[in-house]
């Protein structure tokens, strides 16, 4: 099979039928004029301004105090402090060390506001960098994105600890989700002199009066990060589209408790009051995190393997981002097996996949979409109109994992856990050797039932029936005593628990889209510059003849597979079968399960040359073994249609001449409010 990049390529037919369009992945230098140039964030800034010039402000401490009396120096530790310096930094090494010997800071108590940031933290706006020291305790919870990395001591974001002397991690804090935040842990810093170690590192990042200032707040227990600007090709795609240009800044209902005139202001960091609520970590979630980390490190036998479930909203992919990262401190990988194709964690959505997350997960969804180690392409973000082909999918993805392999593996799974979607848990449950089950629930009671061991044993699922073979069983043809697990409840106790929230993209056809559009972003390249639009970038082109085309969960006669699949979304996948062509089009009629290595856009169709031309991000390597193109129903954004520069007249596969009063043309609607016969006890 042979295919070329573009209408215009030649020469370049050898042994790959696609040809790479990206360059590397790296972080770029960034402009200075881009650091500022956010609209949205200049307005929110004048408003902050007028209104703080309305109402009466905070007096802060005077820069001169007082001398101590019978002293003309303050002692703490190695270093003597003038008598020159202030007030408020006496306080507080008062209030931190007394003879040596460091108290515990009220972690409740210690978010970094204004002051306090104006205190810690040094801006080099030569380097366009920022360094800040934080006591144990401490927190900073902001909205925004930044390179983090920990100089000195240890900080913990989101489960996950970093140390000094590790790489620098992407955050991300949109507005569409929860903020993060950044606590500064107990360090561990072995013997060393702190004063000596910590001037070590001011001394490579700031001027000798900024060294100065921030030196005199490192103790025995202090960290210190360095916080630089963010510029991808992810941020920039993102933010050429006009409902995603302010997705990093506060959302309106937190621009009242926004901090803007910090250090911190231009590295696209804005650092939040104490009355906005970041992540909240309830006992019970606690306790389930100790739990399997402990049985990850020996306290059981065999590979630790965990299924979350529960309704919608009340923080799966949260929770599982947090386990996901308190594991990656304690072991270097953890598998993940994607059960949920509506809101999925690494792929765009209508995808099942298994891989190895080695990285923590420090963002939302579509901040580290990836190629998947093993990926089927479901195509919808629903399986309710094809539950047997769903748990087909799982099962094949499944038996990719080698069974001798002792990875702790995290399963996700989809908010429907009622009638249907209860049956498919308790399928799960009996096909997968699962030691942990974690049910999340919000308020005093669950939402659904608690999927015991004791449960497991009477219930029904949807292919199976109780008594079953255990997935062992399953799996090796072995028979046995069923396996048990152990099962754990955790409370949501986060502010709307339950509830769709209403800030940015909070409806799940928005967090689609959004995790589409970064999968896409892919495609633009690495370097600095303006964002180029899809419809400029040079597709591959594939034969007719090379790749057999399908379409998942419709009947769509052969003469009409061509028009729907124009334009849309496909599943590049790898069939067993060998495709063979007459000379035309290869339609399938029925598509089968098989390996998706990746997602593309079929952006045309020349039937004079017998071409198909596709966009995708995926490496030629990969590509080289598609031979099957499959159509779900997973769509495109609008935006990418619509709102994209460029067009010269009309956009193309866009029309307003379309009449919804015909039979058939709207969108079908379901109503789920009905119970099925099955459901109800009666028959």
């Amino acid at each position: 099979m042979k295919a070329k990049r573009g209408s215009h390529s030649k020469g370049s037919t050898k042994s790959h039928k696609w040809k790479d369009v990206r360059g590397k992945v790296g972080r770029p230098p960034i402009d200075p004029s881009d650091l500022n140039s956010s609209q949205a964030m200049a307005r929110m800034i004048k408003e902050h301004r007028e209104t703080t010039k309305k109402k009466p402000t905070v007096k802060r401490l005077k820069t001169k105090a007082k001398p101590v009396a019978g002293n003309k120096s303050f002692s703490n530790g190695a270093m003597e402090l003038d008598s020159e310096e202030s007030q408020e930094w006496k306080h507080y090494a008062q209030s931190v060390q007394v003879n040596g010997v460091t108290k515990q800071v009220d972690a409740a108590t210690c978010r970094l506001d204004g002051r306090s940031l104006h205190q810690c933290a040094e801006r080099d706006a030569k380097r366009k960098h920022a360094l800040l020291v934080m006591q144990q305790g401490e927190t900073l919870c902001f909205r925004g994105k930044c390179f983090l990395t920990c100089l000195y001591g240890r900080v913990e974001v989101m489960g996950f600890t970093i140390e000094e002397g590790q790489q620098s991690y992407p955050l991300f804090s949109p507005a569409s989700h929860c903020p993060l935040t950044v606590r500064a842990e107990e360090g561990c810093h072995d013997g060393r002199d702190h004063r000596s170690a910590a001037s070590d590192v001011l001394h490579s990042y700031l001027s000798p009066a900024s060294q100065k200032k921030l030196l005199r707040r490192v103790g025995p227990q202090s960290a210190i990060v360095l916080l630089e600007p963010m510029d991808t090709p992810l941020t920039r795609f993102l933010s050429s589209f006009t409902d995603l240009g302010g997705l990093f800044n506060p959302p309106v209902a937190e621009l009242t408790s926004a901090i803007l005139d910090t250090p911190l202001n231009g590295l696209g960091v804005v650092p939040l009051a104490a009355d906005i609520e970041g992540l909240k970590v309830s006992p019970s979630c606690q306790d389930s995190l100790d739990a399997v980390v402990g049985a990850c490190r020996g306290d059981m036998d065999g590979c630790t393997v965990v299924l979350v479930y529960g309704a919608k909203n009340v923080g799966k992919s949260t929770y599982i981002r947090i386990l996901i990262n308190t594991l990656l401190n304690h072991t270097t990988s953890v598998d993940y097996l994607e059960a949920d194709v509506g809101q999925t964690e690494f792929t765009p959505t209508g995808c099942l996949s298994l891989l190895t997350v080695t990285e923590p997960l420090l963002g939302p969804p579509f901040t580290h979409q990836c190629t998947p180690d093993h990926m089927v392409y479901y195509g919808q973000s629903s399986c309710e109109s094809d539950l047997g082909r769903y748990l087909e999918s799982l099962m094949s993805l499944w038996r990719k994992r080698p069974p001798s392999k002792d990875t702790p593996l995290v399963i996700n799974t989809m908010g429907w856990v009622k009638g249907l979607g209860l049956q498919l848990l308790v399928d799960l449950l009996r096909f997968l050797p699962v030691s942990h089950v974690i049910q999340l629930s919000h308020g005093g009671a669950p939402q659904c039932p608690a999927l015991t061991p004791d449960f497991l044993r009477m219930a029904d699922g949807f292919q199976t029936h109780p008594p079953t073979q255990t997935a062992l069983d399953e799996l090796t043809e072995s028979h046995g005593p069923p396996r048990s697990y152990i099962y754990m409840s955790v409370t949501a106790e986060f502010q709307g628990a339950g509830s769709q929230g209403r800030t940015k993209l909070q409806r799940p056809n928005e967090q689609r889209d959004v995790s589409l559009l970064a999968y896409l972003s892919q495609l633009q390249s690495a370097d600095p510059g303006p964002v180029r639009p899809l419809h400029s970038l040079t597709p591959y082109q594939v034969p007719h003849t090379a790749v057999a085309l399908g379409v998942i969960h419709f009947e769509v006669a052969a003469s009409d597979m061509l028009y729907a699949a124009n334009a849309s979304l496909v599943g590049l996948c790898c069939m067993a079968e060998k495709v063979t062509s007459n000379g035309g089009p290869v339609l399938l009629s029925r598509a089968p399960v098989c390996p998706c290595v990746g997602l593309g856009v079929l952006r045309g169709i020349d039937m004079a040359r017998g071409l198909y031309f596709v966009l995708t991000p995926l490496d030629p390597a990969l590509l080289c073994k598609v031979n099957c193109l499959l159509l779900g129903a997973t769509s495109l954004p609008s935006c990418i249609l619509t709102t994209q520069g460029g067009f010269q007249g009309d956009p193309p596969y866009v029309t307003s001449n379309y009449s919804f009063d015909l039979t058939g043309a709207g969108k079908l609607r379901v109503f789920k409010g009905l119970q099925r016969p099955g459901h109800t006890g009666t028959h």
